[in-house]
């Protein structure tokens, strides 16, 4: 592994090319973080993220990979090895839904493509992070934020229950590794975000479902990527230093 000294935190964000990613990533170049860019498809919107990333004082480097597929993980952890030498902070925000569904009419290519991207890959990351960050494994320690979901709670019903499964393991994986990890300098916690307006709706054919599903919310509206962002770099900052197996919910009460 590269040893390379680098004065500044580096956090990897996982989907970070748009939304909630992007968002908690602007945040955190102007909290004085070293960035990795992690997308998987939208290059373009990751550069770009980037130029901005770099005009806030972030050293940043921009991955391509999957985490629905091992071997790109893998390739993804070498180039963070090769290019910072370290690493303090995980965002497992990438994560997928699908277009709306009776679970009756879920195939099993959509099933197992939800969980290896929203499940195996946000533990997966988590393992490769460990090897870096845990001080038995000579790392200095850090934060992992996993990204669930208010899904993981109310079940979405005739429209993603496959997805609001995948964010239920990401609870309990998240309380499970917070215990395992509570001696090694690595806290773990989730972010639980509500109805948040990002794009991500449009992927499962609604997008205009954070306005429809507003006067759902006790406070009356959607929420934002940047409020989510805010609550991720809490949870990654020293501030937050006595939490860890914690599940903040970010729904505006619902």
């Amino acid at each position: 592994m590269n040893t390379k000294k680098n004065s500044k935190k580096v956090v990897l964000i996982t989907g970070a090319s748009r939304g909630i990613g992007a968002a908690t990533a602007r945040l955190c170049a102007k909290a004085g973080w070293d960035i990795v860019v992690n997308y998987t498809q939208n290059k373009e919107a990751a550069e770009s993220l980037c130029v901005e990333l770099k005009n806030l004082g972030a050293t940043t480097l921009c991955v391509q990979a999957d985490v629905g597929d091992e071997s790109q993980i893998l390739n993804m952890f070498s180039q963070i090895d090769s290019h910072f030498g370290a690493l303090h902070g995980l965002v497992n925000n990438a994560g997928i839904v699908d277009m709306t569904s009776l679970v009756v009419d879920m195939s099993w290519n959509r099933l197992e493509r939800m969980m290896r991207v929203n499940i195996l890959g946000s533990i997966v990351c988590a393992r490769e992070a460990i090897k870096r960050m845990s001080t038995h494994h000579n790392g200095s320690g850090g934060s992992i934020v996993n990204l669930s979901s208010v899904a993981a709670r109310v079940g979405a019903p005739s429209q993603y229950v496959d997805y609001a499964s995948s964010k239920g393991a990401i609870d309990t994986f998240t309380f499970g590794l917070a215990k395992e990890l509570a001696t090694q300098g690595i806290r773990v916690n989730a972010v639980r975000p509500g109805i948040i307006d990002t794009d991500i709706h449009a992927s499962g054919g609604l997008p205009n479902r954070a306005k429809d599903l507003a006067p759902m919310v006790p406070m009356q509206r959607a929420g934002t990527a940047q409020e989510v962002g805010e609550a991720i770099l809490w949870l990654l900052s020293d501030a937050s230093s006595y939490t860890t197996a914690s599940v903040l919910d970010v729904t505006g009460g619902r």
